[in-house]
């Protein structure tokens, strides 16, 4: 069961109570710490994206067009559509003969508000390449080229490339593909369901390619040098995750989900932390994640000052006066052998 993870206030009354669960692995499967339920199943959603960018390596589309590092990381990536974002994905499509229309996802602005604002007060309308799935979506349309498959239908579970990614995602979380469940992601693709604990022992992984063979270690590497040297990719001017990855000097991978799913693995430890807000509110989801690091003491002096807004971070008004704080409440429990 979900139990309290924040508080948020308003002067002295806590108005807003957040519940969800956290799970805490390490690459030899073994579940070190947790809060709530760590076995929760919900959807990975974007934080995924990194484990499905090893097919684009895999499947030889990332030498065949010749991809950089920034095209890669966008791949990986829930971008706000900033200028060099979108010269990433275009430059990405063009490598493979394509342009946006061949995106069969919808037509947004960016996630950012204030991105959103400065396109609109431009004159610009939404685009298919402005969806912040926009560099996930280039990476599919590369394996289906790479690999004859139909790039009209790349976005459904039976075509190879959602298959392909299926497996991917489990094998590296070890979870039987039949025991994933499916949905559909906000942006029209197949999306996982999979136990907070696997989530977790997948970036475990992601963060010690050494339990891999050979050639998917060597996707690992390549997706996790991507993420770490190009931080700016995978969100973008001020997001948690550019600045959680930017500011701890490529020891932590993170990937935000939407609605409120996180997923951190910390490089020099082989250690995988996922977690899931149970109502949904991304909000508040970096002050758990925050203080989950902070607990598990993985994070400098400098490193906890350069993020620290992101831990106990200010309820602002419209009038961007403090009326109050968004503040952790939890403490990890340590696991014992019967809770593995």
């Amino acid at each position: 069961m979900s139990e309290v993870l924040l508080h948020v206030s308003r002067a002295n009354c806590i108005e807003n109570i957040h519940r969800g669960d956290i799970a805490v692995v390490d690459y030899h499967k073994k579940l070190l710490a947790y809060w709530g339920n760590p076995y929760k199943k919900t959807y990975m959603r974007s934080s995924a994206k990194p484990i499905q960018a090893l097919s684009v390596v895999e499947s030889g589309a990332y030498d065949a067009f010749n991809f950089t590092k920034q095209e890669v990381a966008l791949m990986c990536a829930s971008h706000y559509a900033e200028t060099f974002h979108v010269e990433a994905a275009e430059s990405a499509l063009s490598k493979i003969g394509l342009d946006e229309n061949a995106l069969l996802l919808g037509k947004t602005y960016s996630l950012n508000e204030t991105i959103t604002r400065t396109l609109c007060r431009t004159g610009q309308e939404e685009r298919r390449i402005f969806n912040n799935c926009s560099g996930k979506h280039a990476g599919m349309l590369a394996i289906a080229r790479q690999n004859g498959f139909d790039i009209a239908t790349y976005d459904q579970l039976e075509n190879p490339v959602q298959q392909m990614m299926l497996q991917t995602v489990s094998d590296v979380s070890e979870v039987d593909s039949k025991d994933i469940g499916i949905g559909i992601d906000g942006c029209g693709v197949p999306v996982f369901e999979l136990p907070l604990f696997n989530m977790a022992l997948s970036f475990a992984k992601l963060a010690h390619s050494e339990v891999f063979e050979p050639k998917r270690k060597n996707a690992v590497d390549t997706i996790v040098s991507a993420m770490v040297s190009h931080p700016e990719m995978v969100a973008g001017t001020n997001g948690f995750c550019t600045e959680l990855m930017k500011q701890t000097s490529g020891k932590i991978i993170a990937k935000l989900g939407a609605d409120a799913v996180y997923c951190v693995g910390i490089v020099d430890k082989g250690i995988g932390l996922a977690v899931k807000i149970e109502d949904g509110n991304v909000k508040v989801l970096s002050s758990v994640v925050m203080e989950v690091l902070h607990q598990l003491d993985v994070l400098t002096d400098a490193e906890k000052k350069a993020l620290s807004r992101f831990h106990i971070q200010e309820n602002i008004n419209s009038k961007n006066f403090k009326v109050g704080e968004i503040r952790p409440v939890f403490s990890l429990n340590q696991a014992s052998a019967e809770d593995r």
